[in-house]
Parts: C-alpha cells; sequence; structure tokens
C-alpha cells in the first residue's frame, strides 16, 4: 500500500521540513510527515511574488488542518537576475532562492532533512527546478516511492485531505513566456485576472501574458460555459490587456513549454 510505503519513508528520518505549496502533492507529503514524526515534521512555506495570495491562504489552512507546524518565511525572487531574465531555466533559479529559505527552516527547527511535494510524473516534465532542490539536498519522497499524481489524490482522499480534490496550481510566472521579462506588475495583472474568473466558478484556470494579450486556459469541459461570461471577462481583463483570447485547446499543465519541442 503506497500510503503506508510514503509514512514509512520518513519514520527513520528524526525530523524533517516539508516544502508546503498549498497544492495536492505537497500537503500528502506533509501529512505522512506529521503521521510518522508528529512534532518532530514542519512545514514551510515561502511567501513570495510568485506565490498567489490564495495559495499562500490554502498553505496555512492546510497546515492547520493537518496540525503540523508552519514556518512562513520570506523569499525575493527578484534578487536573482537570471529569474526575471525568465530563461527555460527560470525555475533552477528560484528553486535556488527557496531551498535557501528551507536551509533557515531547517537549522531553526534542527531538522535534518528536507524533503518537496515533488511526484513521479514531474519526471517526465520539464522541470530545471527538481535539479536545484535535489543539488541542495532536498529529497523527494514521492518520486522515490515512484507514487504519480493519480495515485497522490487517492492517498489524499485516505488521509480526508481538504484539498483532495484540488485543481493543479503552478507559481505565477509560469502564465509568462520564455525570453519575455518577469516584473511583479505582470504577476499582479496575471493573479487577479485569474481570481476573477475563478470567482465566476471555474476552477481550473490559467491566464497566460503575451504581453498586451492574454490568453485564457480554461478546461476543455468548461469551454463553452466561459462564454457564457464573456462579456464580465472582457469588461474585467481588459482594465489590465488590450486583446483577450480564448485558447480553444484548453488548459493543459506545462503549455508554456510547447515552444521548447520546437527547438
Amino acid at each position: 500500500m503506497k500510503t503506508q510505503e510514503l509514512v514509512n519513508w520518513f519514520k527513520n528520518k528524526g525530523s524533517v521540513v516539508v516544502a508546503l505549496s498549498g497544492g495536492v502533492d505537497s500537503s500528502v507529503v506533509a501529512k505522512a510527515a506529521f503521521i510518522a514524526l508528529g512534532e518532530k515534521a514542519i512545514a514551510a512555506t515561502a511567501k513570495s511574488a510568485t506565490l498567489a495570495s490564495s495559495e499562500l491562504k490554502a498553505a496555512k489552512k492546510i497546515a492547520r488542518e493537518i496540525g503540523i507546524t508552519h514556518e512562513i518565511f520570506a523569499e525575493d525572487e527578484f534578487e536573482n537576475p537570471k529569474f526575471a531574465e525568465n530563461s527555460p531555466e527560470r525555475c533552477y533559479h528560484c528553486r535556488k532562492g527557496l531551498t535557501a529559505g528551507l536551509k533557515q527552516a531547517a537549522k531553526k527547527y534542527g531538522a535534518k532533512y528536507m524533503v518537496d511535494g515533488a511526484n513521479a510524473d514531474d519526471a517526465s516534465q520539464h522541470r530545471p527546478g527538481l535539479r536545484a532542490m535535489k543539488e541542495n539536498g532536498v529529497r523527494s519522497p514521492l518520486m522515490e516511492l515512484g507514487i504519480g499524481k493519480e495515485k497522490v489524490r487517492r492517498i489524499a482522499k485516505h488521509f480526508d485531505l481538504g484539498v483532495s480534490d484540488k485543481p493543479s496550481m503552478a507559481c505565477l510566472a509560469s502564465r509568462i513566456p520564455y525570453g519575455e521579462r518577469i516584473t511583479k506588475e505582470k504577476l499582479r495583472k496575471i493573479e487577479k485576472a485569474e481570481d476573477f474568473i475563478r470567482k465566476l466558478g471555474f476552477e481550473q484556470v490559467r491566464v497566460r501574458h503575451h504581453g498586451s494579450m492574454a490568453r485564457i486556459e480554461i478546461s476543455e469541459k468548461d469551454i463553452s460555459k466561459v462564454l457564457k461570461f464573456r462579456e464580465k471577462i472582457l469588461k474585467k481583463l481588459k482594465k489590465s490587456f488590450t486583446y483577450v483570447a480564448l485558447d480553444l485547446e484548453g488548459y493543459r499543465s506545462g503549455s508554456m513549454d510547447e515552444v521548447l519541442k520546437e527547438r
């Protein structure tokens, strides 16, 4: 049983700091760590410009639900100019900053290990951030145990976690095409646009920032439904963008990486 394997993974670790984003993967890891280690398990979340405020709230909520001690630390990705340059290696530079915060949390609580929520399916995608985490001593129990996204959700349901059905989320910077400079203003535009569309009743939403154009990705099953809110969406998003487009392919994870396949 993968659930028990995951819990057992932590039992000889002594103490750990879990990078908690508020998503399903990291929440499952945090819960397993807490079951195995109790107060020796610590959750840590980076408060940064690339993390939507709703995701920070989600991280705080799931930490309370689990009962795990939750450390929130500030991270400014823009201190690293290579992050703002937004090359295909952007996540590598971002994650290097995250690991610095995790190391501080580990030192504060005397934790021997740092872990994240990367799952087995992530290994097949463009994830330079995984390399940065590994280089800095962060381990990925889900990946090590061969647990992919589908099994993670089953474990989340077994743990009765409130995030078990939560749609996947990624940092706001992932909405900006490679090579286009990242700014805090762009990140805020994206966050406000996505929050607005979600409040209309759509869970899986991405607003991709293409200069003066917002490209909306929404679950394929909701494409016809979102058109009913066309006027409201236009009125809101055209305050920040000149053009507003709906991607007829619908939402797909890592769509900004599609250009890498063409090279």
